[in-house]
């Protein structure tokens, strides 16, 4: 049995989501949530195998929702529901391991296949996005910026929020020194100079979008 939590802030795509699911005897919903925090408490409470997520939550974005929702060790899978997505997301989730992103549009079956396949432990990405990865040709800096590993990531994007040191030690659940090996490994890999070209760099790439509410 799958244990899946519904993200979206649409109440109609939520109950269309459910009745596509209940096709499969093997997907158990055990909650639903319009926005990020109250998600984050539903997982709390249901440990799911599984979180469907919107990528556009209103306020709220999915990617900086599942690097959150991470940080404070809820290690579930994800899978990214949308209509559309720039190459900068579809980057980004692969960068810090979404397991899967489907289209809104998709057919019943092929979103009950998507969610099936990362239940198992597989990722799944929807062939359009897969195209459109391929149709753009990285520049030397998105190469860069490709070599940054997952928490490296994690790191970058919380630099872009204006975090000390401490505080980004604090979120991510490791030491100050660790958090300063990770700084001295972005700017050599991006070619920054301290850490607030860094923040800037950030903010350019679209990483940071907005503060989820605690």
């Amino acid at each position: 049995m799958i244990n899946m939590i519904i993200l979206d802030d649409h109440p109609l795509v939520r109950q269309g989501i459910r009745m596509i699911v209940s096709m499969e005897n093997k997907i158990n919903i055990v909650g639903e949530a319009s926005n990020a925090k109250e998600a984050l408490v539903i997982m709390g409470q249901t440990q799911p195998d599984l979180v469907l997520v919107d990528l556009n939550l209103g306020n709220d974005n999915g990617l900086d929702f599942i690097q959150h929702a991470r940080s404070m060790g809820h290690h579930c899978k994800y899978l990214i529901l949308t209509s559309s997505a720039t190459s900068n997301e579809l980057r980004l989730a692969q960068s810090i391991g979404v397991e899967g992103m489907c289209l809104k549009e998709a057919l019943p079956e092929d979103l009950l296949y998507a969610v099936d396949v990362v239940a198992r432990g597989r990722k799944y990405y929807d062939p359009v996005f897969m195209d459109s990865l391929m149709d753009t040709a990285p520049t030397t800096g998105e190469l860069a910026f490709a070599e940054l590993t997952p928490k490296e990531l994690e790191v970058l994007i919380s630099l872009g929020k204006g975090r000390s040191n401490k505080e980004v030690a604090s979120e991510l659940y490791i030491t100050e020194f660790t958090v300063k090996k990770h700084v001295s490994q972005i700017l050599a890999k991006l070619s920054l100079a301290d850490r607030t070209q860094a923040a800037l760099y950030a903010l350019s790439k679209g990483l940071v979008q907005f503060e989820l509410a605690k």
